[in-house]
């Protein structure tokens, strides 16, 4: 039983008005006798069995979060090949002492590929030190 801390823990335990005995969602009301629309807040055990049942099929899948991955991909693939389409003006790139001239918005591609790449490897050497800590803590 959960108490809520700004009040007193009680011993009663709530009472729960009886269903209609033919399912129907109605109660009978203890004071009139007249049958009332049921409280929403009342869940039927079948209702509730019903409802898991369902969400165990529906589960989400490691197919299914690449299929969502797969369609994230396609769509930032399109914005880019629209970026590119868009800024097809020549620029002059110069690095390392080297220089050329590209479209700009290749240019500006390869630049956040080259960022990408370097978060990512960046990335990979922070994960291998933590898996190196953890062997190293598992054999002590």
């Amino acid at each position: 039983m959960t108490t809520n801390p700004e009040t007193p823990p009680t011993d009663e335990i709530p009472v729960q008005e009886p269903r209609d005995p033919a399912g129907k969602g109605a109660v009978a009301d203890s004071t009139t006798g007249k049958h009332a629309a049921a409280d929403p807040a009342v869940v039927d055990p079948a209702d509730a069995a019903a409802k898991d049942s369902s969400k165990s099929v529906t589960k989400a899948t490691r197919i299914s979060g690449t299929w969502i991955a797969v369609i994230v991909a396609i769509i930032v693939l399109v914005f880019l090949l629209i970026f590119i389409l868009a800024n097809l003006t020549s620029v002059t790139v110069s690095f390392l002492g080297m220089s050329g001239e590209l479209p700009l918005g290749v240019a500006l591609l390869f630049a956040a590929i080259s960022g990408a790449i370097l978060v990512a490897l960046i990335g990979a050497a922070r994960i291998l030190q933590l898996r190196r800590r953890v062997r190293r803590a598992a054999k002590h």
